[in-house]
């Protein structure tokens, strides 16, 4: 899926444990982080990648997990 206009998807290397084995792809949208995999994800995927991002909202969908920018306060 292209990135929606005006947001940037900018790469990051995935090297060591920081990522699921399956990840092929991390990039960011905007300030949402995009983990590509693969193959589908496991719930011990999604537990390793919120735990990189405690404070937000992580969703699993098959090769993709998405750890979604916080909201401003207000």
């Amino acid at each position: 899926m292209p990135p929606p206009t005006g947001e940037l998807r900018i790469p990051e290397t995935s090297s060591g444990d920081a990522w699921p084995v399956r990840t092929q792809a991390v990039s960011y949208v905007g300030s949402a982080c995009v983990v590509e995999g693969s193959d589908d994800f496991d719930l011990d995927d999604l537990n390793l990648v919120h735990r990189r991002f405690p404070d937000r909202h992580v969703t699993l969908e098959g090769d993709v997990i998405t750890a979604w920018p916080t909201l401003p306060a207000g």
